[in-house]
């Protein structure tokens, strides 16, 4: 067994490269073709470097105003997502009832509903009740389609915090609103940077339900208008669709850098109930 350690660590090791590579070709090819005058599928070193691609692309109505857009709906339902599921899951998490797990297993069910399958009774309501083709109706959609396991999560990470914390501030007087906010959400840092992270990253890159809602194209996001790059006949700018990749993936970057030390951080609750 010993003599077949190295072989097993060798393969395991290539197995990793293969994997580094997959996920590392896409990201140079975007790099390397947002400065090459002459992009094309192929990833290769660009002949000369050149500022083209992003002088052409850094205009109000290819990248500023749908980026703008991009920041209100995923933002705005990231900041609601987050609210209603830090007030759901905490009182799954501090107090037990029947209910819990049949509410917990269904909320698990709808993380696994496709979101094709409900987009057209979503369409429908929409229009009934005005909310076709707004800002407003969007973020909703979003953070309710978010909502089901950004709950599981926080009630995860909610159940880390021990109780008698709360219990300590009870007896001087704060009420259950007072001790979520003030003791049990400051202390689970860690667990809303992940929360934040992951919802504002998996509705970022949302094609489908912005495209289905929105009918203006001043009201479009980045997620959709990065079509437009794609021209008929089979013709496609890649040097601006790379410029415009690079630009559009800076928000997520700069959202992950900023919450690094949450997301690297644990609960510092180390003798916190001693005493």
């Amino acid at each position: 067994m010993p003599r077949n350690r190295p072989s097993r660590r060798l393969a395991a090791d290539a197995g990793l490269l293969v994997v580094a590579v997959a996920f590392a070709l896409p990201l140079a090819w975007v790099l390397l073709s947002s400065v090459d005058p002459h992009a094309n599928l192929r990833v290769k070193v660009p002949d000369g470097l050149t500022s083209a691609n992003f002088d052409a692309i850094l205009t109000p109505g290819i990248t500023y105003t749908p980026l703008l857009n991009s920041l209100i709906l995923c933002g705005g339902a990231t900041a609601l997502t987050v609210v209603c599921a830090a007030l759901a899951a905490y009182p799954l998490s501090r107090f037990r009832s029947r209910l819990n797990r049949p509410f917990l297993l269904t909320i698990l069910f709808a993380t696994s509903l496709p979101i094709t399958a409900i987009m057209v009774p979503v369409y429908a309501l929409f229009v009934r009740v005005n909310l076709i083709d707004t800002l407003q109706g969007t973020v909703f959609f979003f953070a309710a389609s978010q909502l089901p396991f950004a709950i599981w999560l926080m009630k995860n990470f909610m159940d880390g915090v021990p109780q008698e914390l709360e219990e300590a501030a009870w007896t001087d007087g704060a009420s259950s609103l007072q001790s979520l906010t003030r003791i049990v959400l400051p202390l689970m840092g860690p667990g809303l940077a992940v929360v934040t992270v992951f919802s504002f990253v998996m509705m970022w890159g949302n094609f489908f339900v912005p495209f289905m809602l929105l009918l203006s194209p001043d009201r479009m996001p980045a997620s959709v208008s990065i079509n437009d790059f794609f021209g008929n006949r089979g013709m496609v700018a890649y040097g601006q669709l790379a410029a415009f990749s690079v630009i559009y993936s800076t928000p997520v970057i700069l959202l992950y850098v900023l919450v690094a030390r949450k997301l690297g951080g644990g609960f510092a609750l180390g003798g916190a109930v001693k005493g």
